[in-house]
C-alpha cells in the first residue's frame, strides 16, 4: 500500500490527557531538544531524514538493522563532564552503572574523570575488565554474595555500601580473612518517599533497601561497624528514589542524615568524612518534563548539606552523588521499523514495531511515558492519535501509550523513541525468544557497535537440553 493510500485513522485529540497535545497545528516534524540527544537534527531538505552524530537514521538502519539502541557518544561525554564540573574537585560523582553499562561506557567514564557504582558481580567484572581503577568503584546491593564481596575486597574497591546487619559482619569477616581493612558506607532509609512510582521509591521504611533510621537501627549498625577491625566506616549513604524533579525530598533526607552524623559524633567522638546522597534525578521523557541542570542540582545539594552541618556544628563532609539515568538516559534513542498499522475507529491507531517490551519494559513495568517521532522522512499529514506497540504475545506490550504521529505513517517507515539510554538495554529480555538489539555508538559521522545484536546461535548456545 502506498503512503498516500494508507488510511489515516482516527484523530481524537481529546482522548489524550491534557498537556500532551497542542492542537492540529502541532509540528510533528519538530524534535524537542529536551528529550533528544544533542546532535539529533532533522535535515532541512525536503526528505527531512533525522541524523545523529552526523549519520542519518536510514544509513544506521541499513548498516545495523532495527530495532537498535542508538547512543550519541559526544552527548554522553558532555553530560558526564557537566556533572563532573558542576560538583568540582571537592565532591565525587559516581555513575550508576545499573542504568546502562558496557566496557565502552566504562572507558568513557574513566576518561571523563567519573567514578562508577556497580551492584552485581557482573557489573563489577565489566568495570574491572574495561580498566576502571578499583579504588574508583563503589559496590552496592542488598544481597551481595560471599564470592562477590570477596572479589570486590580482593580487587580493592573504593567502598562497599553495607545494606544490612548480616552484611556488616559478612564484609568484615571477608576483609579480615584477606588481611584488609575495607572502606564502607552504611546505607540508611530516612523515611522520605520520593514523588515517583512505588516500585522505584527507595527511602521509605517498607522496602528492601538499607537500614532504617527509625527505631535506632541505623545507629546500631554504626556501632557494630565501628567495632569491627575489618571495616573502615567512611560515611553514610542515602538514596530516596528515581526520576525525581523536586529537591525538597533531598532537603529532608539530608537533614536526617546529618542528624545521624551528629549523633555519631556525640556518641563515638567520630566525624565521618563522607555523605552520599544517591542519585535518582529525573530526565525529560516528554515535553512536559522539566529536569534541572547539573549545576543547579550541585548548588542545591551543596547548600543543603552545608546548612545542615553548620546547624549541627559539624565539619561539612565530602559529598557523593550517583547520576545514572541523568547522564545516559537522554543520550540514546531506540530506532524501530513500522510493521503493521491498525486503526480502531473512535479510539486510536495501533502502530506495531519490530521490537517492544523485550527492549523496553519500562512502560509495562512502571507505566512510564515516552515520546516518539517519524524519523525516516518529513510528513505534513494531519496527526493521528497512536499507541506504539511491540510484536510480543502480550496485551501489555506497549512502548508508547499515547502519542501523535503523522496520518500517512506506513509500514517500512522508521520511528524513534528518545530518552531510552537508561534501563532499556539493562532490563532487556528474550521474551518470546526475541533477540536483544545492539547498542550502536555514533560520533563524528562514524558508527560502531559497542554491544552486538544477539543471534539465534546465542540463544541456542545456552539451551543445553
Amino acid at each position: 500500500m502506498s503512503r498516500s493510500a494508507h488510511p489515516a485513522g482516527p484523530r481524537h485529540a481529546d482522548v489524550l490527557p491534557e498537556g500532551h497535545y497542542s492542537g492540529p497545528a502541532a509540528d510533528l516534524n519538530a524534535l524537542d531538544p529536551k528529550v533528544w540527544a544533542q546532535t539529533v537534527t532533522r535535515d532541512a531538505d525536503a526528505d527531512g531524514v533525522v541524523t545523529v552524530g552526523g549519520i542519518d537514521v536510514k544509513t544506521l538502519a541499513e548498516r545495523h538493522g532495527t530495532p537498535a539502541y542508538v547512543l550519541d557518544e559526544a552527548d554522553f561525554r558532555e553530560r558526564a563532564r557537566a556533572w563532573r564540573t558542576a560538583f568540582g574537585q571537592d565532591a565525587d560523582v559516581f555513575y550508576a552503572g545499573k542504568a546502562f553499562l558496557s566496557r565502552a561506557v566504562v572507558r568513557w567514564l574513566h576518561e571523563e574523570g567519573l567514578n562508577l557504582d556497580v551492584c552485581s558481580g557482573g557489573e563489577l567484572a565489566t568495570a574491572l575488565s574495561a580498566g576502571m581503577p578499583a579504588d574508583r568503584i563503589a559496590f552496592h546491593g542488598n544481597n551481595k554474595s560471599v564470592s562477590e564481596i570477596t572479589r570486590a575486597v580482593e580487587a580493592g574497591v573504593g567502598r562497599i555500601v553495607l545494606d544490612s546487619f548480616q552484611e556488616i559482619v559478612r564484609v568484615a569477616h571477608i576483609a579480615q580473612s584477606l588481611g584488609k581493612r575495607q572502606p564502607v558506607q552504611i546505607r540508611i532509609t530516612v523515611g522520605v518517599e520520593a514523588h515517583t512510582h512505588e516500585f522505584i521509591a527507595t527511602a521509605h521504611e517498607d522496602q528492601k533497601f538499607g537500614i532504617p533510621l527509625a527505631g535506632g537501627q541505623a545507629a546500631e549498625a554504626v556501632r557494630r561497624a565501628l567495632q569491627l577491625d575489618g571495616l573502615e566506616l567512611i560515611g553514610i549513604h542515602s538514596h530516596i528514589g528515581s526520576q525525581i524533579f523536586d529537591m525538597s525530598g533531598f532537603e529532608v533526607a539530608a537533614h536526617r542524615v546529618v542528624g545521624l552524623l551528629k549523633d555519631i559524633r556525640d556518641e563515638h567522638g567520630v566525624e565521618l568524612p563522607e555523605i552520599d546522597l544517591g542519585g535518582g534525578l529525573g530526565i525529560a521523557y516528554t515535553s512536559d518534563d522539566d529536569p534541572r541542570e547539573p549545576h543547579e542540582i550541585a548548588k542545591a545539594l551543596t547548600e543543603i548539606v552545608t546548612r545542615e552541618c553548620d546547624s549541627a556544628r559539624l565539619r561539612t563532609p565530602r559529598i557523593s552523588v550517583e547520576p545514572g539515568r541523568a547522564i545516559v538516559g537522554p543520550t540514546a534513542f531506540t530506532l524501530y521499523e513500522v510493521g503493521t498499522i491498525k486503526p480502531l475507529d473512535g479510539l486510536r491507531t495501533y502502530v506495531s514495531v519490530d521490537g517492544g517490551m523485550s527492549d523496553n519494559i519500562r512502560t509495562a513495568l512502571y507505566d512510564a511515558e515516552y515520546s516518539v517521532a517519524l524519523v525516516s522522512r518529513r510528513s505534513d499529514a494531519e496527526p493521528m492519535l497512536t499507541r506504539v506497540v511491540g510484536k510480543h504475545c502480550e496485551s501489555g506490550d506497549i512502548v508508547v501509550k499515547d502519542a501523535f504521529l503523522p496520518g500517512d505513517l506506513a509500514p517500512g517507515d522508521l520511528i524513534a523513541v528518545p530518552a531510552t539510554g537508561a534501563y532499556c538495554r539493562s532490563m532487556a529480555s528474550n521474551y518470546n525468544h526475541v533477540l536483544r538489539p545492539p547498542v550502536v555508538a555514533v560520533k563524528d559521522g562514524e558508527s560502531r557497535v559497542i554491544v552486538r545484536r544477539e543471534t539465534e546461535e546465542d540463544l541456542l548456545r545456552l539451551d543445553v537440553g
